[in-house]
């Protein structure tokens, strides 16, 4: 697959089969994913491969984000413990994380070269057949969310990235062409 069809045919993937993803697979993506560019070679990427069981945990505590607005505590209960399964059914997650230096241009560098890593994984996924869902947010950076994947305080949490077969490709969603958002400079 040329790097031009990948970046083109690249979608997030809600939906998977149940096909599990192998270990070597996950290996690869990861091993992808750390050859990013990196202005300080500081390699500030962590990686955590979610079990089911870290997945679930995770699917709890996002599940508890989605349920603030509901007030009945069965319809709470109900829905923590779906989104927690949805999850743990998933084939395969891993989260991202970058190391936190005390020098704040470093660290900005470093957030930059963990984004590149995920892009670089996510390419590396396709090119095996892989589809993959990005997610980022607030989240993230809750307590809950950091207990549940593992994440010593000392790094932040970029993503979680599920990664699995496609059960189905979304079509493709319209993008402004690059023209309209380049200036040529003298």
């Amino acid at each position: 697959m040329h790097i031009s069809d990948a970046i083109t045919n690249r979608r997030s993937i809600r939906k998977f089969t149940d096909r599990p993803v192998t270990r070597e697979d996950i290996e690869n993506v990861l091993a992808a994913a750390a050859l990013a560019p990196n202005h300080r070679l500081t390699e500030p990427w962590r990686f955590y491969v979610m079990g089911p069981e870290a997945r679930y945990s995770y699917g709890v505590v996002l599940g508890d984000r989605k349920a603030r607005k509901l007030t009945d505590p069965d319809a709470i209960r109900k829905l923590r413990e779906s989104v927690g399964e949805e999850h743990r059914a998933r084939p395969s997650m891993i989260a991202v994380a970058t190391t936190l230096h005390d020098d704040p241009e470093i660290r900005e560098e470093d957030y930059a070269a963990v984004m590149m890593a995920i892009q670089n994984l996510t390419l590396s996924a396709l090119e095996l057949g892989l589809g993959t869902h990005i997610r980022t947010g607030a989240i993230l950076a809750s307590d809950e969310c950091r207990a549940a994947i593992g994440v010593p305080a000392d790094q932040r949490l970029v993503a979680t990235i599920a990664l699995g077969e496609p059960a189905e490709l979304p079509p493709t969603r319209p993008r402004t062409p690059a023209t309209e958002h380049t200036s040529w400079l003298p």
